[in-house]
């Protein structure tokens, strides 16, 4: 039992040091919910592999990644804790208005707004692949595009930027 509640602790020291571009706390709520998104029994990465990012002119990573089996366009951005996407784009992965609880108050660069947690069942991009990957909806006058965050690449063994490529091997 020690072992476990240290194993506990450590998790949420590592989750608690990170610097999230996307501070969650729920409507009213006492912040609990961000120790529930360290999840300790999260899956390794399935595909092996690696992938090779080109940045755009403006010195951005962005790609065809495909969530859930459906191709999405994608930048990645290391200071996203989640990926993030449009109530649009959810919708066309299948995430109904129903589905999705606007109860997490996030802070964008486009300014407070509230958000729905979802989790992918995969996020690829060639051959490299995650699995049980969190993320969140946002309305689409606040995002229009989507992020590729943390939660997808801290699945991966590494990820590395040099020369103006970003490279992800698993």
């Amino acid at each position: 039992m020690l072992g476990r509640n240290l194993f506990l602790i450590t998790i949420a020291a590592v989750a608690m040091s990170q610097i999230p571009k996307l501070i969650v706390m729920p409507e009213g709520g006492d912040g609990g919910s961000m120790v529930q998104a360290a999840k300790a029994d999260a899956k390794p990465p399935v595909a092996n592999g690696s992938y090779t990012l080109e940045a755009n002119q403006a010195g951005h990573f962005s790609g065809d990644f495909l969530l859930n089996g459906r191709s999405v366009h994608g930048m990645v951005d290391t200071g996203a804790t989640f990926v993030a996407m449009s109530e649009t784009t959810a919708r066309k992965l299948g995430f109904t208005g129903n589905s999705l609880n606007y109860k997490y108050a996030v802070n964008t660069a486009n300014g407070p707004t509230q958000a729905a947690e979802i989790t992918l069942d995969r996020v690829e991009i060639g051959g490299v692949r995650a699995e049980s990957v969190e993320a969140f909806v946002l309305k689409d006058e606040k995002l229009d595009g989507t992020l590729i965050g943390m939660s997808f690449l801290r699945k991966l063994k590494s990820y590395s930027v040099e020369n103006g490529r970003m490279v992800l091997k698993q």
